[in-house]
């Protein structure tokens, strides 16, 4: 089994960036994090960051045939990007949403997900942990 995780732009700034919303745990602790999950589940997980939107679209297309599911945050492209919306749709895998923040306690904008639509699932404001919490739940879909 194989489980794909795509982080959207910035977050490759976690720690960094906006602290007091994101938190101070640096995105290589987060990739720590997935890869002991990864290990103590005995799942194959790989993890992508890009801040360019089509290579978000060509790694989603490149899961097709080769992951069992998808877990994404599509960080500001969650607002923005039907691309990232189609390529869900067309590879056709069971998607989780993760976002870190609560999107829907912040500036309007960020309520809508258009990334959101393709996915079963959504993890909103539980932080890093959302990314296990959103891991467990492909696993138990995967498994049915």
């Amino acid at each position: 089994m194989k489980f794909l995780v795509i982080n959207g732009p910035n977050l490759n700034m976690l720690g960094i960036r906006e602290p007091n919303i994101y938190g101070k745990t640096s995105y290589s602790d987060l990739l720590k994090m997935i890869d002991d999950w990864s290990k103590e589940n005995d799942i194959e997980v790989e993890c992508f960051q890009s801040n360019h939107e089509g290579a978000i679209v060509d790694k989603i297309q490149e899961a097709y045939g080769v992951c069992d599911g998808i877990a994404i945050n599509p960080a500001a492209y969650t607002h923005t990007s039907v691309a990232i919306l189609d390529a869900l749709k067309a590879a056709g895998l069971p998607a989780v949403e993760i976002h870190i923040s609560d999107i829907n306690e912040r500036e309007q904008f960020r309520h809508v997900s258009y990334a959101g639509k393709a996915c079963f699932d959504h993890v909103i404001g539980k932080g890093l942990d959302g990314y296990i919490i959103a891991l467990d739940m492909l696993k138990k879909t995967v498994h049915k």
